[in-house]
């Protein structure tokens, strides 16, 4: 659903968000998998050896990813990723604005990222592109690339 509201309006409803995380459960035997929401918190409290930001970025994808099935179409409205709310999704390519959230996530996170943009096959981000160096806010280590000798 769509809504209009003033800035402050919308600052309140951000505000009071709930952080949440969904997760899509493949059991043995069922065809589809069971998509469930919960507190993100009790979801980051799964991980016993590691914090679950860091299991995330090893862990493969997702097999309707793999299938080609309708995540590889792109989520419809209702289910687009949180870019910049994790790692999972931070520095892949969609509409819309780059928060400072995930520009931070990018900077202190962009050799991972890339690892991960290239296993599913998508563009990495590239010091390089100047497109990419200002979306992401990535002029410091692009100039600190281009110090470097090499």
């Amino acid at each position: 659903m769509e809504i209009e509201a003033l800035a402050d309006e919308a600052a309140a409803i951000d505000k009071a968000a709930l952080r949440v995380t969904v997760v899509d459960l493949y059991f043995p035997g069922e065809d589809e998998p069971r998509r469930v929401t919960m507190d993100a918190a009790a979801f980051d409290q799964l991980a016993a050896d590691k914090p679950m930001s860091e299991l995330l970025l090893t862990a493969r994808p997702s097999r309707a990813a793999r299938r080609g099935s309708r995540a590889a179409a792109g989520p419809g409205r209702a289910e687009r990723a949180n870019y910049y709310a994790t790692l999972e999704h931070a520095g892949e390519p969609h509409k819309g604005r780059i928060t400072e959230a995930e520009r931070e996530l990018v900077r202190d996170h962009l050799g991972t990222i890339n690892e991960r943009l290239a296993a599913q096959g998508q563009r990495t981000i590239s010091l390089d592109d100047p497109e990419h160096v200002e979306r992401y806010g990535l002029a410091g280590l692009a100039q600190a690339q281009t110090a470097q000798p090499g």
